[in-house]
């Protein structure tokens, strides 16, 4: 890939970004989620860049390259959403394309519902809308029994000496073992266990699942999503069920939701050949 590397002060913290594409052409912001990098994005950073967009794929805050802040209060979802928004402003734009998977939908959500002048319009991968996703936690047997692992998270460094063992061999093996054949090469996963290894990488991914629960985010003024919404759901997702996606869009005012039945929670790595060109014929209508 024709990449192109820089470290971008936003919020006050520094974030790794890689981008490509030419520097004039409409702005795709591609966030990441747990337990990626920037490189949850590798089959689609060259496809819309050689369409002529400017794609920007960061290292979001406590992942890989970019700044650590300690502590739990730097991860909620607020502070990520004014990271969001620093790095638009850093592009000097005023709105942009924004396109989350996992953690990084959540804040795209959260970022489409705080700053919606500033989003063009959204994708969303196979994470609910905030609101559905509090709800369902709570009171939906079969989600509490996917999302155990977030109530675990919560122990103070009890995940963090579990992920470490054998060189980060227990995340390595969850991008293998819940993602279909193929999606994740060896060489893949070699890059994924390098950002793991990061200084004190692993207690700040985790820490965003601490900070979700432990310090809230103050509420926007509307959870109605008003900018043209796409929501891609691979359904054999085995963290959140898809009764999830078809609930997000009540909140949506100009949503489309697209399943991919055969599809992980990977969904983005597996069905790329499908995804992109959905993503670019959404886009071209913005």
């Amino acid at each position: 890939m024709d990449l192109r590397e820089r470290f971008i002060e936003t919020n006050g913290i520094k974030l790794h970004v890689m981008e490509a594409g030419p520097a004039d052409g409409p702005m795709i912001l591609f966030l990441h989620g747990f337990p990626e990098f920037w490189y949850a994005w590798r089959k689609q950073l060259q496809y819309f860049a050689d369409k002529g967009y400017l794609v920007v794929a960061p290292d979001q805050r406590g992942y890989n390259l970019s700044d650590k802040p300690k502590g739990i209060a730097p991860y909620k979802s607020d502070e990520l959403a004014k990271d969001i928004i620093g790095l638009i402003d850093a592009y000097g734009r005023k709105k942009i394309f924004l396109v989350g998977h996992d953690w990084g939908a959540a804040v795209s959500w959260w970022t489409a519902l705080k700053y919606p002048e500033r989003i063009e319009r959204l994708v969303i991968m196979n994470v609910p809308h905030p609101v559905v996703m509090g709800k369902t936690l709570f009171s939906n047997q079969k989600q509490m029994e996917r999302s155990w692992y977030i109530f675990y998270f919560q122990i103070p460094g009890a995940v963090e000496q579990f992920a470490s063992a054998n060189n980060y061999q227990w995340p390595v093996n969850l991008l293998m073992e819940t993602s279909r054949p193929g999606a994740f090469l060896p060489a893949d996963l070699e890059k994924y266990r390098a950002a793991f290894m990061q200084p004190y990488a692993f207690t700040s991914m985790v820490n965003w699942y601490r900070a979700s629960l432990q310090t809230p985010s103050e509420k926007p003024a509307s959870f109605r999503i008003t900018m043209p919404t796409l929501v891609l759901w691979g359904v054999n997702d085995v963290a959140i069920i898809p009764e999830q996606a078809e609930a997000s869009m009540a909140f949506c005012d100009q949503g489309r939701l697209v399943k991919f039945e055969d599809a992980s929670h990977w969904v983005q790595h597996e069905e790329a050949d499908k995804i992109n060109p959905l993503i670019e014929d959404f886009f071209k209508k913005g």
